[in-house]
C-alpha cells in the first residue's frame, strides 16, 4: 500500500475516533442534560472540571497536605475558622429560605414534580440559580478538611467525613446536570436547613471551653442528619407509587441508594461516637 493510500486510509479512522472520544466526553452529555444549565460553571460538557476539583482535593488531604505539615507546628485559624462557619450559618440560611418560598414552602417538593427544559421564566432562572450556588458550596466545604489538616486534627478526617465530601459534589453534579428542579429539589432545601445548624454548632465550638457546656446537642446534630436522609429515601420512594408520574426512575434509584448508603454511614458514626462512649462510661463507673 502506498504512503497515500496508507494516509487516506487512516484519515477516517483517526477523524471517527476524535468524534467518537468528543461524543463522550462532551455530547452526550449535552445531549441528554438539561440545556439550562450548560450556561453554568462546571456544567459545560461532562463531570470532568467537577471531577477534577474532587480528584485535587482527595490530592491535598492525602498528600499535599500531610507532608506540607509533617514538619510544621499546627496553624492556630481559630478566627479564620470562625469567619468561615458565620459565613456558611449566613448562606446555608440564605439558600434555605430563598428555596423555601421559591417551592411554596417547601410543598412543591412533595409532590411529582417533573422538570420541564422548556421553563425559562425568572422564578424557574431563579431557582436553577439557587441550584448551582448549592452546588459551588459544596467545593466551598472542602475547607472543612482542610482546616483539619492545617491544624493537624488528621483523626477528624475519618472515612465517613471523606466519602462524603467526595461523593456528594459529584452526586449534585448529576442532579443539576440532568434533572435540575422539581422533586429533586428536596435534598437541597432540607441539606441547606442541616447545614445551617451544623456550621452554627461549627462556629459556637470554636469560641472555646466556656461555650461547651452549652453544645451538649452535638449527638442531636447527627440524628438530624440521618433524619435528613431518612427523608430523601421517602421523598424519592413516594414518586414509585404516584400514578402516571413521569420523574426519572434513575434517578429515584440513584437518590435513594445514595440515601442509604448515608444513613448506614452516619448511622455507624452515630453509634461509634456516643453509644460507644455510654458504653465505656458505663464499664468505668463499674470499675
Amino acid at each position: 500500500m502506498s504512503f497515500v493510500n496508507m494516509q487516506s486510509a487512516v484519515s477516517p479512522f483517526l477523524t471517527t475516533v476524535v468524534q467518537t472520544c468528543r461524543y463522550y466526553y462532551h455530547d452526550v452529555w449535552q445531549i441528554n442534560g438539561d440545556p439550562r444549565v450548560a450556561k453554568y460553571a462546571f456544567f459545560e460538557g461532562g463531570p470532568w472540571s467537577t471531577l477534577a476539583m474532587i480528584s485535587a482535593y482527595l490530592y491535598f488531604i492525602k498528600v499535599i497536605g500531610p507532608e506540607f505539615m509533617a514538619q510544621r507546628k499546627p496553624f492556630d485559624l481559630k478566627k479564620t475558622i470562625l469567619a468561615y462557619n458565620i459565613s456558611m450559618v449566613i448562606l446555608s440560611a440564605w439558600m434555605f429560605i430563598e428555596g423555601f418560598f421559591l417551592l411554596n414552602y417547601g410543598l412543591d417538593t412533595w409532590g411529582c414534580q417533573v422538570v420541564n427544559s422548556a421553563q425559562t421564566d425568572a422564578r424557574e432562572m431563579r431557582k436553577l440559580l439557587l441550584g448551582w450556588l448549592f452546588f459551588i458550596t459544596k467545593f466551598i466545604e472542602f475547607a472543612d478538611t482542610v482546616f483539619f489538616i492545617l491544624r493537624k486534627k488528621t483523626s477528624q478526617v475519618s472515612t465517613l467525613h471523606v466519602i462524603h465530601h467526595a461523593l456528594v459534589p459529584l452526586l449534585v453534579w448529576i442532579g443539576f446536570k440532568f434533572v435540575p428542579g422539581g422533586s429533586n429539589a428536596f435534598f437541597p432545601l432540607i441539606n441547606s436547613l442541616v447545614h445551617t445548624i451544623m456550621y452554627s454548632y461549627y462556629g459556637l465550638s470554636v469560641l472555646g471551653p466556656r461555650i461547651q457546656p452549652y453544645l451538649w446537642w452535638k449527638k442531636y446534630l447527627t440524628r438530624f442528619q440521618m433524619i435528613q436522609f431518612v427523608l430523601i429515601i421517602l421523598n424519592s420512594l413516594r414518586l414509585l407509587f404516584l400514578p402516571q408520574c413521569q420523574f426519572p426512575k434513575a434517578f429515584i434509584y440513584l437518590t435513594v441508594f445514595n440515601g442509604f448508603l448515608f444513613l448506614v454511614l452516619f448511622g455507624g458514626f452515630y453509634r461509634q461516637a456516643y453509644k460507644g462512649r455510654h458504653n465505656s462510661t458505663v464499664r468505668n463507673k463499674s470499675d
